[in-house]
């Protein structure tokens, strides 16, 4: 059967084309040829149209955009391909503003939180967290820019040790919610709700203070089974909020189910705004080493040292061998292998000291040039390092 397009689509198509052409051609001409990727590219992981107010045509120009850009910098990992990458993006938010009618917001914020994760994964969080900041500045975003913007900001401050900071966000995040009530499916209001509960139960966790994270996790309105494809840090968090109090099983529980949710999805899967350190790839990784020290402290070793391993090669594999998050897995690994010394009265002792060594050169060590800030996890490789080596001084 033969499908005829319509006019109007056949001239829509051809103006997102016309649209998509110029942005890359702009940014071209401004990048060597010899950097262009040449293996496959990769999918586009996150940014998706659920629930988005912009027009279709908008946000798919966006989308591919972004696509573009994440695959090149990606692929290439190099000190050139990430500027190359920010290029194409700028350039989109650029060709979005300079038209005469008023701007697609949602396009334009999809963009700012693109630009605001390879930022992150670049090392410069105070660069992410302008352009997370700057979706706030924009007129009329819809909620689940908003939410995500929030989110992705809220989860730098936290990595930054700024828990003041943090907590007064996802209260913003929650009050947000609650004032500016949206139209549409009760589903994406549902998901919404959720991960605002999510960032302030964290919020309240980073503080230690645990009677306020359960009410967060625990009343009405806070569903895990609905949209879970979408609710990878509600599931997370909640799972972080279970093992803090004890609760080892239930904890277990929420930490597979996030990683089979992201495990088992095709990329193309991913259907909701995020950013930074609150994307799917982040949730994954950040469940998988969660439970690789549950299991530790349950006494399952090979379980745990399996699970690290597998998560220390996709984390090189994603990242590149020398970025700092191969250096945070590395450091629960090593604390994996103090555990087992610890109950087991072994000799994995004197293993910890590669992996913390090694954790300390990447945690200090920038991301092509930039400079990296991660208190907490690098004090404790530090510490777990200086600790290991007492008995032999």
């Amino acid at each position: 059967m033969t499908l005829v397009r319509s006019p109007s689509a056949s001239r829509r198509q051809t103006g997102e084309e016309t649209m998509l052409r110029r942005t890359l051609r702009r940014a071209a001409a401004q990048v060597p040829a010899s950097s262009y990727p040449v293996s496959n590219p990769t999918v586009l992981r996150f940014f998706g149209t659920s629930g988005l107010a912009s027009s279709q045509d908008e946000t798919t120009v966006a989308h591919q955009m972004i696509q573009y850009a994440l695959s090149h910098a990606r692929s290439q990992r190099s000190g050139e391909s990430y500027p190359q990458a920010m290029l194409v993006l700028e350039q989109g938010v650029s060709n979005l503003q300079a038209r005469d009618e008023i701007p697609a917001e949602d396009a334009v914020g999809l963009l700012l939180l693109a630009m605001s994760t390879l930022l992150y994964e670049r090392g410069e969080l105070g660069d992410a967290m302008e352009k997370l900041q700057m979706v706030h500045q924009l007129e009329g975003p819809s909620l689940p820019i908003r939410v995500a913007a929030l989110e992705g900001l809220m989860g730098l401050r936290l990595e930054k040790g700024e828990d003041n900071a943090s907590r007064m966000l996802a209260d913003d995040c929650f009050q947000l919610l609650k004032s500016r009530p949206e139209s549409g499916p009760s589903s994406a209001l549902d998901v919404l709700t959720s991960r605002a509960k999510a960032i302030k139960g964290l919020a309240d966790l980073a503080f230690g203070e645990l009677e306020s994270a359960e009410m967060s996790f625990t009343e009405e309105g806070y569903n895990l089974d609905n949209g879970k494809d979408k609710k990878g840090n509600v599931i997370l968090s909640y799972g972080e909020y279970l093992h803090a109090t004890g609760n080892f099983s239930s904890a277990k529980d929420m930490y597979e189910r996030a990683i089979k949710v992201f495990e088992t999805k095709d990329g193309s899967d991913y259907s909701y705004p995020a950013a930074t350190n609150m994307v799917p790839e982040e949730i994954l990784m950040g469940a998988a080493c969660a439970l690789g020290q549950l299991l530790s402290q349950l006494g399952k070793f090979h379980d745990s040292e399996e699970l690290l391993t597998k998560t220390l090669n996709k984390a090189e594999n994603h990242f590149g061998s020398t970025h700092p998050k191969v250096g945070v897995v590395l450091t629960c690994i090593a604390l994996m292998y103090k555990q087992k010394a610890r109950m087991e009265a072994s000799s994995s002792i004197l293993i910890q000291e590669g992996p913390y060594r090694k954790a300390m050169d990447l945690l200090k060590a920038p991301v092509n040039g930039s400079h990296v800030v991660r208190r907490d996890i690098v004090a404790l490789a530090r510490g777990m390092f200086c600790i290991n080596l007492l008995p032999f001084s």
